[in-house]
């Protein structure tokens, strides 16, 4: 009998090790260094920490803490049902996304499509970014606009295990007037949402608590720079941007293809929650109740029962604060499979020896340039200490600021530099938009409380100083009738061709008088009534334009038209209505 059982045993053992290796064997193939844990989920092993060098403010989440759990492994052999399944229809919880919240994603890439169509941002990037960053808002616990029950906040900020970013919003976004902290379902630190936040729902604020807002934010960040997410290399710089850790990076390249292998919609407040923070700490991941169908009762938000001020509380991490309260172990024990919280308190970064004491201009001149075109004069600033040393490889922020559409070269209006051995940081190139005035470019040192400098910038509007016609056809016509040609002339400014520019048309009544015309040649509306003042006119990209039709009255004379652009440009071209020649008579026979 022994000997029997000592057979199965072994035959076991043998079938079990084949198992284990197909396993392996097919983790492998779908992400580097993962393990699996009891619930069939994956979990990455790599224990590589974010970075959290001073420059980390410059990154979408300031390398905040996220959740290292990845998708469950996919059976090459998946039966319908089965936990394997790939449609995305059926079974597979983490298939799962909330309506909402899968509506908010869907709803950017679109945007993004017209808005940055070169981008081809995929709505599963978003996904994965989400699912990483707070577990789809935390399951999807968001009202029927899209906005999260609780602030979803991640760890403070304050250096040791993540980021030194002291505060920048004086607490607006993150209730901390001391240091910063991530905030909302893509974990925005309040320095970057001020610049990046967009308004994806249309209610006039830009609130990174929404989905709708912070996916939309979160789609313009990545496709910043002119990156294209289809090409490899873009993707991996763009995710990298977001949080920059490898670690990271492959975290959200296993769910984006995931997600890319299909998805379907989960009633919000439903969806799975991730366990395993980046940090260690704990972190509940039961799913919360389902609330009313969208559509009928507004769902009441649920009720956080932790302290979300204390750092370390699941509410505070960035993922699952309606998530029930472990259960308490003896004092003096430690929960198993949990690692002993450190004794060590948390080092200071060192204090750099040469400090930056303030920000000197480095030889800026006038910014000044017409609607469209490049500002021939760059930006550009000194990092200097007290003593007025240069400060080398500090990392110096450009924002545009004011009711402006000027951008720097790739469309963008923050951009980060880091200073020369001189200590200077030179911006891109300003691209001037279509919309005239005033406004600021404001440089920052990043990740140092250090006084900010202003630069005024002036957009003018397009002009021209010289047209002409571009026919030299004589302009007639009879009583009551029409002319035959229309006017077109021809925009130049120091000879070269002047577009967009704007003009007016005015038949006047005289060279000295250029007050309207209240008789002669004259134009018709939509409705067919005279008009002898056109305004609101642009030449074209060729510099070229073309007047509409011009009709006589029964006065007859010669009558003028005249033609003036913005920068001083006036033509004057002159119209005759007489009456047309009758034929003579034939001579006698």
């Amino acid at each position: 009998m022994s000997a029997q059982f000592g057979k199965r045993l072994r035959k076991g053992a043998a079938t079990t090790t084949v198992a284990a290796v197909a396993v392996a064997a097919l983790a492998a193939s779908q992400a580097p260094g993962v393990t699996t844990d009891s619930a069939g989920r994956r979990q990455a092993t790599d224990s590589s920490a974010p970075d959290t060098a001073s420059g980390a403010d410059d990154t979408a989440t300031g390398n905040s803490r996220y959740y290292t759990d990845l998708p469950p492994l996919d059976s090459p052999t998946a039966t319908p049902g089965a936990g394997g399944d790939t449609s995305g229809i059926t079974a597979n919880a983490e298939r799962g996304i909330p309506a909402t919240v899968l509506d908010a994603y869907k709803k950017a890439e679109s945007a993004l499509r017209e808005s940055k169509p070169g981008c081809n941002l995929p709505w599963q990037l978003l996904a994965a970014i989400g699912k990483v960053e707070s577990g789809q808002a935390r399951g999807g616990r968001v009202d029927a606009d899209g906005t999260t029950y609780s602030k979803i906040l991640g760890p403070v900020l304050n250096g040791g295990q993540f980021a030194n970013i002291r505060d920048t919003d004086n607490g607006a976004y993150d209730g901390d007037s001391t240091y910063d902290r991530a905030v909302g379902p893509m974990q925005f630190i309040p320095s970057t949402w001020e610049w990046a936040g967009r308004d994806g729902n249309g209610d006039g604020r830009k609130d990174p608590n929404n989905i709708y807002d912070a996916a939309l934010a979160a789609g313009n960040y990545l496709c910043r720079f002119n990156w294209d997410l289809s090409d490899q290399k873009d993707l991996r710089r763009a995710i990298l941007s977001y949080n920059n850790s490898t670690h990271y990076l492959n975290t959200v390249l296993t769910w984006l293809e995931y997600y890319r292998k299909g998805t379907h919609e989960v009633p919000d407040g439903t969806g799975t929650l991730p366990r395993n923070p980046s940090d260690g700490s704990s972190s509940g991941s039961s799913v919360s109740p389902s609330p009313s169908p969208r559509g009928t009762q507004k769902p009441t938000p649920p009720k956080d029962t932790t302290d979300p001020t204390k750092p370390g509380n699941p509410a505070t991490g960035g993922g699952d604060s309606g998530s029930p309260t472990p259960p308490s172990t003896p004092p003096g024990t430690t929960p198993p499979g949990t690692t002993p919280p450190s004794t060590t308190p948390p080092s200071t970064p060192p204090t750099p020896t040469d400090t930056v004491d303030h920000l000197e201009n480095a030889g800026t001149g006038t910014l000044t340039a017409t609607a469209g075109d490049s500002f021939a004069e760059k930006v550009a600033v000194r990092t200097e200490t007290k003593a007025g040393e240069a400060v080398a490889k500090v990392r110096v922020r450009f924002t545009v600021v004011g009711d402006t559409d000027a951008t720097f070269a790739g469309g963008e209006t923050v951009a980060t530099v880091v200073t020369d051995s001189a200590g200077t940081a030179t911006a891109p190139t300003l691209q001037a938009g279509e919309k005239t005035g005033s406004f600021t470019v404001r440089a920052t040192v990043v990740g140092r409380a250090v006084p900010g400098l202003d630069y005024k910038a002036t957009v003018t509007a397009r002009q021209a100083d010289a047209l002409a016609r571009t026919t030299d056809t004589a302009l007639t016509c009879v009583p009551g009738g029409e002319f035959a040609e229309q006017v077109e002339v021809k925009a130049t400014y120091k000879g070269g061709v002047a577009d967009g520019v704007a003009a007016t048309a005015t038949l006047i009544k005289s060279a000295d008088d250029p007050t309207e015309n209240d008789k002669g040649p004259h134009f018709k509306d939509a409705d067919g009534k005279t008009v002898r003042t056109l305004k609101g006119l642009t030449t074209g990209k060729d510099g070229l334009l073309k007047l509409p039709k011009l009709y006589a009255d029964d006065t007859t004379g010669t009558f003028l038209l005249r033609i003036t652009t913005t920068g001083g440009a006036t033509l004057t071209v002159e119209l005759k209505v007489a009456a047309a020649e009758s034929a003579s008579p034939s001579p006698s026979a």
